[in-house]
């Protein structure tokens, strides 16, 4: 290692998607590998997840589908963030399945089935409560409508029903149920006009484990793959029985003594009480560790946990090492799976008043990925 790299334990994701398959038993899996696998590597963590038992992968933007294809991935792949210019055709042509919310995206993957002479599949959407995509339910029967007029044209196969929980990373809300009950309603109706999906998929992660009524055919976990929680009333992730898959570390890039009250970073939002030893590492906000860190963030350096001492600047932050010994060239530790006294990304979202999943996406190309472990 020289500046920092992140280690991906791909043994650890297998395992995970093995314990989310065994909470979920009647339904099939799809890993959702979207933004750059939660930023531990699209298609490693998309072999990887397959490898563990994953029937599908899912992903939000189509150039991430195409990824995968150009990769060999020849998985089912589920893509849902499209917008009015984007790769219809290509994905078709990929054999790629596209979500749909409303009627011009069905004109648009028409348009692409038609160049391509190929029956395109397709997954309607159905806005259940979150708000952000899907039909809502007044426009439901003309998506259905829409859908199956060019199912009878030969262009679309409408393959699933899907939707999108607001509120399952809290078990007992009462959404969870209200969705599942909107979601219900609307797959009855798109079976009234003669729709019979083969899938119907409302689960994320939190959902997988704890709501069995709305595993349906296939379940969708995304931050679980990866060893996080999606949130403390769902439970850590060792309650779990998830291991984090990411640990990343920097090196010193100095190590000094300086004497008591001297200024530390921009602004000296520390400063030193006594004699004591800073130690520079070459991470910052440009790698994607979070500014709010500054004062707060915790490491594993020189034999146990410390904080940042004072801001976080774009390339580097420091830490006080009061008289422990350190050299230039030694680990720190940013975060990792916990088992060996470092801090968690969980437990850099809670310092950071945010969550797991931003900690661990927001990690930069400027940081190597490393892979270990996995088939």
């Amino acid at each position: 290692m020289s500046r920092a790299e992140a280690t991906i334990d791909l043994a650890a994701l297998e395992s995970n998607v093995a314990r989310l398959r065994a909470a979920s038993p009647t339904a099939e899996m799809m890993a959702v590998v979207k933004a750059d696998g939660y930023g531990h590597g699209l298609v490693e963590c998309g072999r990887a997840s397959l490898a563990g038992g994953a029937t599908w992968l899912g992903v939000a933007l189509f150039d991430e589908a195409l990824q995968l294809r150009s990769a060999g991935i020849d998985a089912r792949i589920l893509a849902w963030l499209g917008t009015p210019d984007d790769q219809w055709a290509q994905c078709i042509a990929a054999d790629i399945d596209l979500s749909v919310s409303a009627p011009w995206a069905i004109d648009a993957i028409a348009a692409g089935a038609r160049q391509h002479n190929r029956v395109a599949r397709v997954h309607l959407k159905v806005d259940t409560g979150l708000g952000r995509a899907g039909s809502s339910v007044a426009d439901w029967p003309q998506l259905v409508d829409a859908a199956l007029a060019l199912r009878a044209q030969g262009l679309i196969d409408i393959v699933g029903i899907w939707s999108h929980l607001a509120y399952a990373d809290e078990p007992n809300h009462p959404t969870v149920k209200h969705q599942g009950d909107v979601f219900n309603d609307a797959v009855e109706y798109a079976e009234s006009r003669g729709v019979l999906p083969a899938y119907r998929h409302l689960a994320n992660t939190a959902a997988t484990l704890n709501s069995p009524q709305v595993h349906y055919d296939l379940v969708r976990p995304g931050i679980g793959v990866y060893g996080l929680s999606p949130g403390l009333a769902t439970g850590r992730a060792e309650q779990l029985g998830l291991t984090p898959i990411m640990t990343l570390r920097g090196r010193f890039a100095s190590v000094k003594r300086v004497p008591a009250g001297h200024g530390v970073s921009y602004g000296h939002e520390y400063v030193t009480e006594r004699e004591t030893t800073l130690g520079l590492v070459p991470l910052g906000y440009a790698d994607g560790i979070p500014r709010r860190a500054t004062n707060v963030g915790p490491v594993f350096a020189a034999g146990r946990r410390r904080i940042i001492a004072g801001r976080v600047c774009m390339d580097q932050f420091v830490i006080e090492l009061g008289d422990d010994e350190a050299q230039v060239g030694d680990d720190v530790v940013l975060f990792g799976s916990g088992a060996n006294g470092e801090p968690t990304a969980e437990d850099w979202a809670r310092v950071c008043d945010t969550i797991g999943y931003e900690i661990v996406t927001r990690v930069g190309p400027r940081v190597r990925r490393v892979y270990v472990g996995g088939r």
